[in-house]
């Protein structure tokens, strides 16, 4: 009996659910033997008790074939993630992460996925492990953005392992699906696949992750709010008053969801020259901070015009990273430095919290209803059709 023995066994046991075996893989640690006696170490990236017992099972049985007469397989798996589901203490779906930002935006068009790519990587650039969730579902840009346009995530038992760029972890439902192809989809699909892209996703222990949203305020953001807590909402728009309109409303939601407020960028805010690098007022400069007064935020930055950021938009060269000396990437970073600030004060003072806009509709109930939610106001976030109380 030899270790080559044993691991050429090994390779006949397939990891459940794929094609691949457990060697292959990398998941055989340590092997010792003495005599016929076999005992070894499996790490495993699936923390469901039923592959355990079948690896356990074929594990035994391969290494009776070459004469093992004891084989003691010690198999070592995830934590499976507690997740708390009830309306006094909230709910999380994803509790090995730290801290949860929301970037919305009230219209589309504003630049907030270039805004959620450009804030990730600077927080990473800064020892930050972060995660970049791409949670606009019909217009998942994130791939191209990232530099991940032709990778597809590879499936881990009934999990699926994030993409990886820049330092940051990466998923979008563009990486899912074909290039061009339309996802007509009702809100509860909407809804059940950003449970999935939380749940589902092997995201490592992150400090923390950035989630793009749809643009507006309905389900996406209801389902999200209701799923994590929400340490940080960033709402991105631009100077011009057709947007700010729908900024307050963007922000209005942060409020009625119990989202604390990072504050807005306002992007688009004055143009930068690539020849003389003079800054021009087009559309407005700054207007968009009296609305983040308005709901006792801030204005967290300006992101002028720069031909570089639709370059590095559209070749997956983000500005932040490739032209770290340029205006634009050091506002970023500034942007990113008062992220973390305002993620380290909402910690340092309980928290994020979204045991208030849980839903509490009884089963069979529909929350649309007229008696499904109460009608006096305590507490919930004021929609009057999320079930939440």
């Amino acid at each position: 009996m030899t270790k080559e023995k044993v691991l050429e066994a090994l390779k006949n046991v397939t990891y459940p659910g794929f094609t691949k075996d457990i060697v292959t893989f990398g998941f055989v640690k340590d092997i010792e033997i003495s005599d016929n006696r076999v005992a070894l170490s499996v790490e495993i990236t699936s923390s469901a008790p039923e592959v355990k017992e079948q690896l356990n099972k074929d594990i035994e049985v391969e290494l009776q074939k070459i004469g093992a007469s004891e084989v003691i397989a010690t198999i070592m798996q995830p934590k499976a993630p507690r997740e708390m589901s009830n309306s006094m203490s909230g709910k999380n779906l994803v509790p090995h992460v730290k801290n949860f930002v929301m970037v919305s935006s009230g219209k589309g068009g504003v630049g907030k996925s270039t805004t959620s790519v450009n804030l990730a990587i600077a927080m990473a650039m800064q020892g930050k492990k972060v995660g970049l969730l791409d949670a606009d579902i019909y217009g998942p840009n994130i791939p191209r953005m990232m530099g991940l346009i032709d990778q597809r995530p590879e499936i881990q038992g009934n999990k699926v392992l994030p993409l990886k760029a820049y330092g940051v972890e990466v998923m979008s439902m563009g990486s899912l699906m074909e290039p061009g192809q339309s996802l007509i989809w009702r809100g509860s699909m909407i809804m059940k696949a950003i449970e999935q892209f939380l749940r589902d996703i092997l995201w490592s222990e992150l400090d923390v992750l950035v989630i793009d949203m749809p643009p507006g305020t309905g389900d996406a953001q209801l389902t999200l709010a209701q799923s994590v807590p929400v340490t940080a909402g960033v709402t991105v728009t631009t100077p011009q008053e057709v947007s700010l309109d729908d900024s307050r409303r963007s922000l209005d939601m942060f409020q009625k969801l119990h989202i604390p407020i990072a504050g807005v960028v306002e992007n688009m805010s004055g143009f930068i020259c690539p020849s003389c690098e003079t800054e021009s007022d087009i559309f407005g400069m700054g207007t968009s901070e009296a609305v983040a007064k308005e709901f006792d935020s801030t204005l967290i930055v300006r992101v002028p015009i720069e031909p570089a950021i639709r370059i590095g938009g559209d070749t997956g060269m983000p500005i932040v990273y490739h032209k770290p000396d340029s205006e634009t990437a050091k506002r970023y970073q500034e942007a990113a430095n008062k992220l973390i600030a305002f993620i380290d004060k909402v910690n340092e003072e309980g928290g994020a919290d979204n045991s208030g806009i849980q839903p509490t509709t009884p089963p069979g109930v529909s929350a649309c209803s007229t008696g499904a939610a109460p009608q006096q106001n305590s507490g919930g976030c004021g929609t009057g059709g999320c079930g939440c109380h």
